[in-house]
């Protein structure tokens, strides 16, 4: 894996703005309506080729295809495994799935309620009297589909992987980048958002998407890829269980988690793999987010030999100091969030630098690349910056790490 050698490198979480052009055909397919094929394949390729263009254009080193090819970043899990049926929402479906639960809810209704009105209303317990937006709520879900696990979990997801790598191969060969990543969902992050009638636990269920999503690992390294592990679901999951047991109990759970990574991660170098962790993406108090000195233990497990973590917005951005006095292990590299998708508010250059050099000051700066707090759209249809201001913040990143890399190289 490419490391700051000489100047502070710079790369971000994967996941870009998809242009009207992917986002059109993704609705369609996400709702069961007709589009071509064939058309949209070659917009993908081209598009891809165009983002990839623009990110060298801008500065990046590391650089993705921008999670063109999938719905979201763990939505596209379900469309490339068999095993799963794609249903409209029937009332009572996410009551079924404990991953909804967000512990903060409770203590900010009115915010919820006003800010996110579906979700909102499905975390609510069940009979509570469902006021505010009342009737509305119906209309919002009028669309809504589901994916629910009806039989043993499969891999069918070969010709979509086989295209990404291609699309993004096609894309590298005409920019001058230090080196290309794609993005994955973990095992325990892709179980997120899915319903189960087949598997008798949790355990089994997330085994098995471990021995599936393998395939799709293997085949992103052995085309000449770093993989990155997307994995939000350790600290949301942590959260939502230190509201149902003990912390030593949650911490026990997440260690199962950090198990089921590693089996899915047998085989591969550690050298290819990114792990990135996020305290989820969405623009909320984040009062209950466990700290990263929780978590840092298990993150630390994972074999790969770098980690993402988030580092830019006022919950985290302080706990660049936990690197004083936990050790990053010898060959390891930390890629700090610098700049962050939660807020459209484009970060000075020279915010960046300080951001950098702190990390820089603890770890050491051949162990830093500078990156994004997480992606700035989760899925074809949840946009957390705008486009133009995506690109701004990305500028500022490379700006922030030319001037970080003046300081701490003396030229």
């Amino acid at each position: 894996m490419q490391r700051s050698t000489d100047r502070i490198l710079v790369t971000h979480v994967g996941s870009l703005v998809r242009p009207m052009s992917i986002r059109n055909i993704l609705s369609a397919r996400d709702h069961g309506e007709p589009y071509d094929e064939a058309a949209y394949q070659k917009t993908l390729t081209q598009e891809v080729a165009g983002v990839v263009r623009k990110q060298a254009e801008v500065g990046i080193d590391i650089v993705s295809d921008g999670e063109y090819g999938k719905a979201g970043w763990i939505r596209y899990v379900s469309e490339r495994l068999g095993g799963f049926d794609h249903r409209p929402f029937r009332a009572g479906d996410r009551e079924q799935n404990p991953v909804y639960l967000i512990r903060e809810a409770e203590r900010f209704k009115e915010f919820y309620e006003a800010y996110t009105p579906i979700q909102y209303y499905d975390w609510l317990p069940p009979g509570e009297t469902k006021t505010g937006l009342g009737n509305s709520v119906a209309a919002l879900r009028k669309n809504l589909m589901v994916w629910e696990c009806v039989a043993p979990i499969t891999y069918k997801g070969q010709a979509a992987v086989a295209q990404d790598i291609a699309n993004f191969k096609s894309a590298l060969a005409g920019v001058n980048v230090t080196g290309g990543f794609m993005p994955v969902a973990a095992p325990m992050s892709a179980r997120g958002l899915w319903l189960n009638a087949y598997y008798k636990s949790d355990e089994e269920i997330v085994v098995a998407l471990a021995d599936a999503l393998k395939e799709e690992y293997k085949a992103i390294v052995d085309a000449g890829f770093i993989l990155q592990l997307d994995d939000a679901f350790l600290a949301h999951e942590y959260d939502r269980l230190r509201g149902l047991m003990s912390e030593r109990e949650a911490h026990r759970y997440a260690q199962r988690c950090v198990d089921l990574t590693n089996y899915a991660l047998a085989g591969i170098p550690e050298d290819k793999v990114r792990y990135h962790v996020c305290w989820g993406s969405w623009n909320a108090p984040h009062t209950t987010d466990p700290p990263l000195k929780t978590l840092v233990d298990l993150i630390l497990q994972i074999k790969a030999q770098a980690y993402s973590l988030e580092s830019a917005n006022p919950r985290h951005e302080h706990e660049w100091m936990v690197w004083k006095d936990v050790k990053l292990p010898d060959g390891k590299i930390l890629i700090p969030g610098v700049v962050t998708h939660s807020t459209n508010v484009v970060e000075h250059p020279e915010l960046v630098a300080w951001r950098i050099r702190n990390f820089a000051s603890v770890v050491g700066r051949e162990n830093v690349i500078a990156g994004t707090d997480c992606g700035f759209s989760q899925s074809y249809n949840i946009v957390r910056c705008h486009p133009s201001v995506q690109w701004a913040k990305l500028e500022a990143l490379v700006e922030g790490a030319r001037l970080a890399s003046r300081e701490l190289w003396g030229r």
